[in-house]
């Protein structure tokens, strides 16, 4: 078993760092799914529905990024410097912290919902599909933000392979749910949306039962006390990914009001499956630097400087060999994962073949610029 405090060569990297790509990539299908099942299930303006509130739930919870990173890197570094219980008591108070964000979050988007909508643009039956489908996920909120913050404190508690069957286990009902409630059922909108929070609960609830026990990893659910300065500590090192989140989710926003003006439904909907790809290629990177950042926090509290070094030097090789492979992926194969999603409708579908084409230059930049804001010490 790899641990925290091991030398990390190239192969011992991919192969800790992994489970928490996948992870991420999993999680980032949520989406993905729905948008294929409501597209080729309900329509065109279901299909721009969900894409256009997308961006406002990635928002809402993104909290849990910034939970999951800063704490994970926070709870290695005491962990290397070999204080278990202090570790255990900062895991359970930004749990608990996470949970209680989820639910004002939820509260607050749940009644904003109609207002958020309207004031992007949504109009008439784009304006109704958006506020069901995003009151329905947002209901599932307080369990997405716990999700994602688990999906990095696995790793930080030396099982990231655990973290990835979960968050396998939830996708895939998420997957099963939305062939039955769209495909079969023909639920449309609705039925996507319910698939989808319902996973989330899934995907919140079963690590919740695990680190609330005993278990076989280094944290464990338990008491804690009230601390403002972890709390502010792990928010202020988690800000990076919160707002690399949010100001990717905030262009899609501004993206969507001008293309509703400019070419309407079908440029929301090409646009929409250009940020579904984007959404499991950017997942790689994050993946990766959610996998990371334990291995940098922990010889970060240990004091070693040389693996420091040695992590960022084969870092910044992989995500670079990552970038070009993922950028001539998304040359090679927009238009047939552009025909998955619209291949019902010719002029829909070559909008969104092109715009991949000039899309996809941008996986060339944007592997450095996540991995290098998760690269800094607690």
């Amino acid at each position: 078993m790899i641990q925290l405090s091991d030398h990390f060569n190239y192969k011992r990297l991919l192969r800790f760092t992994f489970p928490s790509i996948v992870m991420l990539v999993f999680t980032s299908i949520y989406g993905v799914v729905d948008g294929f099942f409501v597209s080729n299930y309900a329509g065109k303006t279901p299909f721009a529905a969900v894409n256009f509130i997308f961006p406002v739930l990635m928002i809402l919870g993104c909290a849990g990024f910034m939970f999951g990173t800063g704490g994970s890197a926070l709870i290695a570094k005491t962990l290397g410097e070999g204080a278990k219980e202090k570790a255990n008591g900062v895991f359970s108070l930004l749990v608990y912290a996470a949970a209680a964000c989820g639910a004002v979050l939820a509260a607050a988007g749940f009644a904003l919902m109609p207002a958020i909508a309207a004031g992007l643009g949504a109009q008439g039956q784009l304006l109704e599909d958006s506020v069901r489908y995003g009151r329905i996920i947002v209901l599932a909120l307080p369990f997405y933000i716990l999700q994602s913050e688990f999906q990095c404190l696995f790793v930080t508690a030396e099982k990231p392979k655990l973290g990835l069957a979960v968050t396998v286990a939830a996708g895939s009902v998420n997957m099963a749910l939305d062939a039955l409630f769209v495909g079969v059922f023909r639920w449309g909108l609705e039925g996507a949306a319910v698939a989808t929070a319902v996973s989330q609960l899934a995907g919140g609830v079963i690590p919740l039962a695990y680190f609330g026990r005993c278990n076989a990893s280094l944290l464990r659910l338990g008491r804690c006390r009230a601390d403002g300065g972890v709390l502010l500590k792990a928010c202020a090192n988690g800000a990076s990914e919160l707002m690399s989140n949010i100001s990717m989710s905030v262009v899609s926003m501004l993206y969507n009001a001008q293309l509703m003006a400019k070419a309407g439904e079908d440029g929301v909907a090409a646009y929409g499956v250009l940020m579904y790809v984007s959404l499991i290629f950017q997942a790689i990177f994050i993946g990766y630097s959610v996998g990371a950042a334990p291995i940098v926090g922990y010889h970060y509290g240990a004091g070693n400087r040389e693996e420091l070094k040695g992590l960022l030097r084969r870092s910044a090789v992989l995500i670079g060999g990552f970038s070009v492979v993922m950028c001539l992926a998304g040359e090679g194969l927009g238009r047939p994962l552009a025909v998955l999603f619209v291949g019902y409708d010719q002029g829909l579908l070559d909008m969104t073949a092109h715009a991949f084409s000039i899309f996809s230059l941008s996986f060339l930049f944007s592997g450095l610029a996540i991995f290098g804001s998760s690269f800094s010490p607690p």
